[in-house]
């Protein structure tokens, strides 16, 4: 969120110009014959797509009725505050165990003293919602979502203004749980499951368990870095700001503005162990930021934690705001059965652009986007930065191929945040969504009264099978022609069809569902990855499908993460395009451990456990 490092217009032209330059050279150099090979010839998922848009059905519908009323509040008062344009987030997550998929959704509340702009567009109380879902069969076949409210039996009521969430099973009693990082001190709801009425619900165990912080936290990740079974917690802290020191910012022309992260000193992100339970049988934290090497601050917005290098050992990706991203490097267990980290972000080349500069990182996406067996990375950006697209060479090294990959030029005239690959028409190849809304006032929304004048439409880009993609933000729905202010996503099978749904979540306006109606079209497989004893996702698991007749694998992590201050799915979706089966697939799990699972049919999911395969080495 920072406005180009200072740049002047006039600079960011020409390094624009300068930008186009190299693209022209790009295209018409030898090496880059595949890259235009995949230019000229549409895939079949494309041409599926413009199918659809030709008989008027869109990629993604927002269906009606499906119970979803949540409006989110930002607080503003005029007063410009840094915080109340950067939420919010959300999860998907199987809250009550019943298979399908329940939504969490973060809330925010008013600011300081100040009053509301008016007319206000909530009255108090101001809190975090969840909603269940209760699948129910759908006229003409397969099933529909319906969505019910049940935050005031199942959510303690700690008011707050809440930013993002980050979902996982932290005590291994086979509930997920929510770590909530807001604009105050964060949140940890333990999951109790039902009580004597059959109705879940969640207590604040954060003064019990610990990881608590009361700095400005967006992003959080659940992951179990030093391989002991229990989850961990990587809390992502942005700037030092409060409101006692809000300071005035102004744009170009003078006239106020929000803020940008150099504004105010990094706040620092912060480590947790999960110590398992004690004597008690209470499960606690203890913070080893130091300790572990994590003591570098900087403004961080998103995190993942991925293993880039495949030694086994889960890293961790910190996109920052304005600053160098880091790669959090696992070193596995040193003297005394530490696990430490180091920043390689630098030497592994996915620090800064190709140009050599930082950038304005908000939101991550991690997948294997050229199916060459590795993990890549992609980030949301400002205005007038492009979008970057971050290929791995298998050895946790990497380089940007934005231009060549057709992502960087589009994402122009946006400022991204939430982000995900999601293969939305099941063809086997990782599709992307990013969703937008500016940071700094848009003069001409600000002319025009506009409430919030930070409106931006969202972007779906489809993946050729070539390396390059092409935007179908034209065929993908009615929510794509929408101009709001987009921060959070959300990725996951809502209506367990077997293709990727997708929840939006705007600043100072409605969560939506988007349902995909062309993914169940083509051959899909599913699979949940759960551990020997425990009924828990094994986040960071990897995943390799080999599917019947050859081609290449498909290779997933078993993962809530990434995105912008949001937690999807755990479970791994898979497009087959023409294969109709699958050979076996391949599990490295979280211990280091791997083994093989055979006969498992396509179009249904199935849930792996650990210990139920084949041995590998």
């Amino acid at each position: 969120m920072v406005t180009l490092s200072g740049a002047s217009p006039e600079a960011a032209a020409s390094r624009w110009s300068m930008r186009h330059v190299q693209f022209s050279r790009l295209i018409r150099s030898p090496a880059s014959s595949r890259w235009r090979r995949g230019l000229l010839a549409a895939g079949l998922g494309l041409a599926c797509a413009l199918e659809l848009a030709a008989q008027g059905t869109p990629i993604f519908v927002e269906p009606a009725g499906a119970g979803l009323d949540f409006v989110h509040y930002n607080g503003m008062s005029g007063r410009m505050y840094f915080a109340e344009m950067a939420g919010p987030g959300g999860a998907l997550a199987d809250v009550d165990g019943d298979g399908d998929l329940d939504l969490f959704l973060v809330q925010g509340s008013p600011l300081g003293d100040d009053r509301p702009l008016s007319p206000p567009r909530h009255q108090p109380p101001y809190a975090d919602r969840l909603y269940l879902n209760r699948l129910e069969a759908a006229p003409g076949g397969g099933r529909r979502p319906r969505f019910r409210d049940v935050t005031a039996s199942a959510l303690p009521h700690n008011p707050g203004y809440g930013m993002g969430v980050a979902a996982g099973d932290y005590d291994n009693d086979g509930r997920v749980d929510f770590y909530v990082t807001r604009f105050g001190e964060n949140r940890l709801l333990r999951n109790l499951g039902p009580g004597d009425d059959g109705a879940v619900r969640f207590e604040d165990a954060i003064d019990r368990a610990g990881a608590r912080d009361r700095r400005w936290s967006v992003a959080a990740v659940f992951v179990d870095y030093d391989r002991d079974g229990w989850l961990d917690l990587f809390v992502v802290n942005y700037v030092q700001y409060q409101l006692a020191t809000h300071k005035p910012c102004r744009n170009a022309a003078g006239a106020e503005d929000y803020c940008g992260p150099h504004a105010y000193p990094p706040a620092g992100d912060r480590l947790y162990r999960n110590l398992g339970p004690g004597a008690d049988g209470t499960v606690r934290f203890e913070d080893v930021t130091e300790q572990s090497g994590l003591g570098a601050p900087a403004p961080g917005l998103g995190a993942v934690a991925v293993d880039v290098d495949g030694d086994g050992w889960l890293d961790l990706y910190v996109a920052n705001d304005g600053a160098p991203n880091q790669l959090w490097r696992n070193q596995g267990r040193g003297a005394g059965g530490r696990v430490t980290f180091a920043d390689e972000a630098l030497f592994a080349g996915c620090a800064v652009d190709a140009e050599g500069q930082p950038q304005a990182s908000m939101g991550i996406a991690v997948g294997d986007v050229e199916r060459d067996g590795d993990l890549d990375l992609f980030l949301t950006h400002l205005t007038r930065e492009t979008n970057t697209l971050y290929l791995n060479d298998g050895r946790g090294l990497f380089r940007d191929a934005s231009l060549t990959s057709g992502l960087g030029t589009p994402s122009w005239p946006f400022t991204g945040f939430g982000t995900a690959f999601l293969d939305y028409d099941n063809d086997g190849w990782l599709d992307l969504l990013a969703v937008n809304g500016a940071v700094t006032v848009i003069e001409e929304q600000a002319k025009a009264g506009e409430r919030l004048p930070l409106r931006q439409r969202n972007q779906l880009f489809h993946n050729r099978g070539d390396g390059s993609f092409v935007e179908v933000t034209e065929q993908a729905g009615s929510a794509f022609q929408r101009s709001e202010v987009s921060r959070g996503v959300a990725v996951g099978d809502v209506d367990d069809d077997g293709d990727a749904d997708v929840v939006l979540l705007n600043n100072d306006g409605p969560a939506r569902l988007l349902l995909n109606r062309l993914g169940q079209e083509r051959s899909w497989i599913g699979l949940r990855l759960l551990g020997a004893r425990v009924r828990r996702d094994q986040l960071g698991a990897r995943v390799t499908i080999y599917p019947q007749g050859g081609g290449p694998p498909l290779v997933y992590r078993v993962a809530t993460d990434g995105s912008y201050a949001s937690a999807s799915d755990p479970r791994v979706l898979a497009g087959l395009g023409d294969a109709t089966a699958v050979r076996w697939v391949d599990v490295v799990w979280p211990d280091g451990r791997r083994e093989r699972f055979s006969g498992l049919a396509a179009g249904r999911y199935h849930v792996l456990r650990q210990g139920g395969g084949t041995a590998l080495p």
